[in-house]
């Protein structure tokens, strides 16, 4: 599958693989990114991605991604990637911020398995699965994410497992403390399945 992007969009992706590649450690792109490539479209001005922590060389990360032209966005972002396992990136050629995550947890590591590689605008990464791709957007939480979950439900909805994405997601939401927000999920989920179903 092919979707276009921005040329910015398509250098810093490039880059973004090209480091990846070669620190080879399981990874994938999540976002809005992600939600383009799973054929949503939408405008995004940003990547997210995340890369397996478990045995990860983080100086090795840091120097591959400096390689291809990746700086941080803060002062001591090596410290705070440690401490908050999160790079803040941008790529200057291109003018693209990145945030890119270390993923620890067990459903980030099934996600990035599950993960299937598409090309955007002639790079190929593994991008997050649709199902996926609703969990994370239902951690999130804004009014983007919520459209994001809707057109994902609408095209792919019939492919998706709704049980795991409920089992999965209750664990978040009790432990965020927002056992309510299932109930705003299935009702989001039951008017997305709906508006598929008279399309």
């Amino acid at each position: 599958m092919s979707e276009r992007v921005t040329p910015d969009i398509t250098a810093a992706l490039a880059a973004l693989a090209a480091a990846l590649q070669r620190v080879g450690q399981p990874s994938m792109v999540i976002g809005g990114v992600a939600v383009i490539a799973r054929g949503v479209p939408r405008l995004t001005v940003d990547i997210d991605a995340v890369v397996l922590a478990e045995e990860l060389d983080l100086d090795l990360l840091w120097r591959e991604l400096a390689c291809v032209g990746f700086e941080a966005r803060i002062p001591n972002a090596a410290e705070f990637a440690r401490q908050r396992q999160m790079l803040l990136l941008t790529h200057p050629a291109s003018g693209m911020p990145v945030d890119l995550s270390l993923g620890w947890l067990t459903f980030e590591k099934d996600a990035m398995a599950r993960a299937t590689p598409l090309t955007l605008g002639g790079v190929t990464l593994p991008v997050a699965t649709a199902e996926d791709l609703v969990v994370f957007k239902a951690i999130a939480w804004r009014d983007v994410d919520k459209s994001d979950i809707r057109e994902l439900v609408v095209r792919h909805g019939d492919q998706m497992s709704f049980e795991r994405i409920r089992r999965t997601l209750s664990q978040f939401f009790e432990i965020l403390e927002v056992p309510e927000r299932m109930a705003q999920l299935e009702a989001l989920i039951r008017k997305a399945l709906s508006d598929a179903d008279q399309a």
